[in-house]
């Protein structure tokens, strides 16, 4: 049974960078993609962008790609979400997920809080 866990998540101001990981149990053998997703106050979960495990392939969602970069430790099944400039409506809990390659998102942490000050 795969299981995410993020981290990093919290308070900063307008303009900053922030790292948020993923770390991935269970195993990843049954693992197409990693993504990152986020999700504000009273709005539905969005995609920020995702990773496939087995070529690394990065894809990112048109609306942060200048500001996201997804990246890995493969070594110890991390995957990471820079953000830069953060925004004030950056403001939500940032989420990882793990799908097979015959499913949708399947795996999901419990997601960490982003707030983002002016």
């Amino acid at each position: 049974q795969v299981r995410l866990v993020e981290s990093g998540g919290r308070l900063v101001q307008a303009g900053d960078s922030l790292s948020l990981s993923c770390t991935i149990s269970g195993g990843t053998d049954s693992i197409y993609a990693m993504g990152w997703f986020r999700q504000a106050p009273g709005k539905e979960r969005k995609s920020l962008g995702y990773l496939i495990w087995n070529d690394s392939a990065i894809y990112y969602d048109e609306s942060v790609k200048d500001r996201v970069t997804i990246s890995r430790d493969r070594a110890k099944n991390i995957v990471y979400l820079q953000m830069n400039s953060l925004k004030q409506e950056d403001t939500a809990v940032y989420m990882c997920g793990a799908r097979p390659a015959s499913n949708g998102y399947i795996y999901w942490g419990q997601g960490t809080q982003v707030t983002v000050s002016s």
